[in-house]
């Protein structure tokens, strides 16, 4: 759809289509008017044979919503996928918003998707949080492998919600239970509230929608990776970001407290040559180049185990670590960083460490962290240099893991099942027609590391056309 009606001038912004039981298809999408207002607006396929719906057909009585009071014109976007209400007579939706610096996502009903009812109050919001966009609200079994679609609300479901933080170009999300009688849904953990607590991914990744797909029973999550180039304009930036591979969600049956996030099994389509490396041993300060030709396409899973009689021996180490400020993997500490370094050049002076960083508090604790290292990643002068990650939870008897799918410029990095994940966009200058190279790593000081490693080639995506003469 384009930007072709005084309601959408400025923009066919964020939206989301719900498949109604008889089959129908209608979309709720943002315009952003001649006057710059954001508006709601409905559309619907023009030919639902179509298999691909093509064309679209605007609501001729657009926009079907405007800012209520108290919202300004600015502040009202990206209307969710419908789900229905306990009756099942009427259809709601969720809408991000902010009031001062509190985000907020509103609910409204509906019946025919024309005609809307403001909902009471919020379904929640979070104060110091400020504007929440593409806000997203589901369902999440904690008991099924399979999901169901978005309008169940069962004994055994729990319901996330996510929103893109604006101020902080981050998609938080939380786990909680909704109340769909009292149009409330309310956090599992406070301290891990929608935009001050867990987040999707600790790298470049934002706007993000999920979708379910109903033929195979699952939770689909789509997200957006922008540039890192700072010489890019800002038209630029949008211009060659790009999405992620898709991605499923489960519920976290080990820790009860996450989502894990996983590629999508049609990935693993295009794996091709695999090359395996077995009980690699690490000391400390080591490292170890893996021989894999061409590598840059590659899906890697990796597990590490580290000596355990030597964590038990340590009394305390770097009793507090954040990835971000901590210095990247040239930081050594007593348990860590180790992990692999991905499109590195033969002599390191380019590469992407993605790794583990465990510490021993005073009390025995062990906590680990999961980061990916760029302030190497790239000679090229204006590019971002940062280190991303957080806390992953590793579990009693269980190794450390981390699953990276390496694409020229983007790497995305699943650690233990993905309980944390990263997106890295980088530019290596160096790691181009097929110099690039995967190592191994133990830079801790303390502990010893064995790695084992399998490394598939991965081909080209098959763009294949669709066989419009068969229609």
């Amino acid at each position: 759809m384009v930007p072709d009606h005084w309601y959408d001038f400025n923009g066919v912004w964020t939206g989301s289509a719900t498949i109604l039981p008889d089959g129908q298809i209608v979309m709720l999408y943002t315009g952003n008017t001649v006057d710059g207002v954001q508006v709601q607006c409905l559309a619907y396929p023009a030919n639902l044979s179509d298999p691909l719906l093509l064309d679209w057909i605007k609501y001729p009585g657009n926009p079907v919503l405007v800012p209520p009071p108290g919202i300004g014109v600015e502040d009202f976007r990206d209307p969710t996928t419908a789900w229905l209400s306990p009756d099942r007579d009427r259809w709601r939706i969720t809408i991000g918003s902010k009031v001062n610096q509190t985000g907020i996502s509103i609910v409204y009903e509906t019946v025919d998707f024309k005609s809307y009812e403001l909902l009471d109050g919020v379904l929640h919001g979070v104060p110091g949080t400020g504007m929440w966009e593409c806000v997203d609200f589901y369902p999440i079994s904690m008991t099924e492998a399979n999901w169901r679609d978005t309008s169940v609300n069962i004994r055994d479901i729990k319901h996330v919600l996510k929103a893109s933080v604006k101020d902080l170009t981050s998609d938080y999300y939380a786990l909680g239970t909704y109340n769909p009688f009292e149009n409330k849904w309310t956090p599992d953990d406070q301290e891990l509230d929608v935009g001050i607590g867990l987040r999707y991914d600790y790298g470049k990744y934002y706007a993000s929608k999920t979708f379910f797909d109903q033929n195979k029973k699952r939770r689909i999550l789509w997200g957006w990776i922008k540039e890192t180039d700072n010489e890019a304009d800002d038209i630029m930036k949008g211009w060659a970001s790009v999405q992620s591979i898709p991605r499923t969600i489960v519920f976290d049956k080990k820790t009860g407290s996450n989502i894990l996030q996983w590629p999508v099994t049609e990935v693993e389509d295009l794996r091709s040559e695999v090359v395996e490396f077995n009980s690699v041993k690490l000391g400390p300060g080591s490292i170890a180049p893996l021989e894999v030709d061409t590598a840059s396409q590659l899906d890697i899973v990796a597990l590490f185990d580290i000596d355990k009689d030597a964590v038990e021996e340590t009394v305390e180490a770097d009793v507090v670590y954040n990835c971000p400020t901590n210095g990247g993997a040239a930081n050594r500490g007593k348990l860590g960083p180790f992990g692999i370094v991905v499109l590195a050049d033969e002599t390191l002076s380019e590469g992407t460490p993605i790794y583990f960083y465990a510490i021993k508090g005073a009390s025995g604790e062990v906590e680990t962290h999961f980061c990916a290292d760029e302030l190497r990643s790239s000679k090229a002068p204006e590019v971002d240099r940062v280190v991303y990650g957080s806390k992953v939870p590793v579990l009693n008897g269980e190794k450390y893991s981390l699953r990276s799918l390496v694409d020229h410029s983007i790497v995305e990095s699943f650690a233990q099942g993905g309980r944390t994940v990263i997106t890295s966009r980088i530019y290596p200058t160096k790691v181009i027609n097929g110099a690039s190279r995967v190592f191994l790593f133990n830079n801790a000081t303390g502990v010893n590391v064995t790695a084992s490693v399998k490394i598939w080639k991965m081909d080209s995506a098959n763009i294949r056309h669709f066989p419009f003469d068969r229609l």
